[in-house]
């Protein structure tokens, strides 16, 4: 089984309309969106939800006031000040470490686990698709990514599709770190400025960090074709295989305003990028990694391997 995560340095790349526009052109695959954060491939597949669950991350105290004593061994004990004088815990302010759980002398306080959000799997016009909406300050992304990507795993077994395109969160933290960790590979999706190539060497290291194949794109290079050259020059420097430059449309607007992805939208020049963009990356990686037995042990899967490293 194949996995491309494609993630950018920043938000407002262009990653997840790419990411619907490989849903169109790509067969046999599960869509998973991993940008839990802030999920929107939702707004452009319209998913019809089959199945959802509660996702449960992280706990938080709760004291039993009919049991406590009011000793204030807690209240002591907090690092976070979540505890009120009246023996109430700020869900917001604790960090749900337990030491007051484990300390309290009449075992007066529980420790459930959080409700964080939900996830989902659905049917949309491109496939099936796994995505998931966390609750508003809460924490766990990462957890809640992994948990994604497992279940599309899950539901490509059951289905026999052969292909997991994964729209991976921003920047560098633990959210990007779940999307990409054990990847087939990675595409990284840049823009033309001093901001995106910066980012772009953030991300690019996360991900040779952990010697996951790595490929580029630029969206929209044509708005600063010497800073695309320089996103280029710094791809090459560092083993990154630039895949593509996408030019700037406003028929992309358009696109996500009618709810579809761009090359289903039309066939201008952002359609043909992208399309060129997706057979590369059949050609020289997905389709080759079925020789290696879906293990990145195909001959492209080395090539792209060893550039990681």
């Amino acid at each position: 089984m194949k996995e491309l995560t494609i993630i950018s340095g920043k938000g407002g790349t262009g990653k997840t309309s790419v990411v619907a526009s490989f849903a169109a052109l790509a067969e046999n695959k599960v869509l998973a969106d991993g940008d839990v954060d802030a999920a929107d491939l939702h707004l452009i597949l319209a998913p019809d939800i089959k199945h959802e669950e509660d996702f449960r991350g992280g706990r938080a105290a709760k004291i039993n006031l009919e049991t406590c004593t009011e000793c204030g061994e807690c209240l002591d004990l907090c690092q976070f000040n979540a505890i009120s004088p009246d023996f109430v815990v700020n869900k917001i302010d604790c960090e749900g470490c337990g030491v007051c759980v484990y300390f309290c002398p009449v075992q007066a306080i529980d420790f459930p686990q959080n409700i964080c959000g939900k996830w989902y799997i659905s049917e949309t016009r491109l496939g099936p698709m796994v995505h998931a909406r966390l609750g508003i300050a809460e924490e766990n992304s990462g957890l809640l990514v992994s948990l994604v990507r497992n279940q599309a795993r899950v539901l490509a077994e059951d289905r026999g599709l052969d292909t997991i395109i994964v729209d991976g969160p921003p920047g560098i933290g633990c959210p990007v770190i779940a999307s990409i960790t054990g990847a087939s590979a990675v595409l990284i999706v840049t823009e033309p400025t001093l901001s995106g190539l910066h980012d772009l060497e953030r991300v690019g290291g996360l991900a040779a960090h952990f010697k996951i194949p790595t490929l580029a794109c630029v969206n929209k290079f044509d708005l600063n074709e010497e800073m695309s050259d320089q996103v280029s020059d710094y791809c090459a420097r560092n083993h990154i295989e630039l895949v593509g430059r996408i030019p700037y449309d406003t028929a992309v607007t358009y696109a996500m305003v009618a709810g579809k992805s761009i090359v289903e939208f039309s066939d201008g020049k952002v359609s043909d990028a992208i399309k060129e963009i997706w057979h590369r990356l059949e050609d020289r990686f997905l389709s080759h990694c079925v020789a290696g037995k879906g293990s990145g042990r195909g001959p492209a899967c080395q090539r792209l391997a060893a550039r990681s490293r």
